[in-house]
């Protein structure tokens, strides 16, 4: 399996918990919410944890491109995280709106991300190496 094959299925993972989370909103359904919105931002700080602790570094020293494409995700990270936060604190509120807005910037912000990941990084990262070490110290496949 490929780096960008793994990790595509990862984003959609956490689009489904995203999605999880519209849907209890649009329910009604407050300890759903929470529940969702707890377990979404887990998922995405565990990728975003994979992505700048294993895999960007690994690709910084395979390519040497220590002020590439890496600086702009882990950037966008920190924006998402900003909106993740407001998300998690407007469920705990029961802010309805709030979390709404959050989520919808937060959306936006992750399709375009995501878009930039699987179509530029993550195919360099399958171009620069066998990343298959990587992937199975993540324990996504078998070495």
């Amino acid at each position: 399996m490929t780096l960008t094959r793994c990790f595509t299925q990862v984003h959609r993972a956490c689009d489904d918990q995203f999605v999880a989370v519209e849907n209890a909103l649009r329910d009604g359904d407050w300890p759903q919410v929470v529940a969702s919105c707890t377990a979404f931002c887990q998922a995405m700080e565990h990728h975003f944890a994979e992505e700048e602790n294993v895999l960007f570094p690994a690709f910084e020293q395979a390519s040497g491109m220590g002020q590439g494409p890496t600086v702009v995700m882990r950037h966008e990270h920190a924006e998402m995280r900003v909106l993740m936060d407001e998300m998690r604190a407007a469920a705990a509120a029961l802010d309805g709106d709030g979390l709404a807005g959050a989520a919808d910037t937060l959306l936006l912000l992750m399709q375009q991300h995501n878009l930039k990941e699987e179509n530029i990084l993550y195919p360099m990262c399958d171009r620069v190496g066998d990343m298959s070490v990587l992937l199975a110290e993540l324990g996504h496949v078998p070495a």
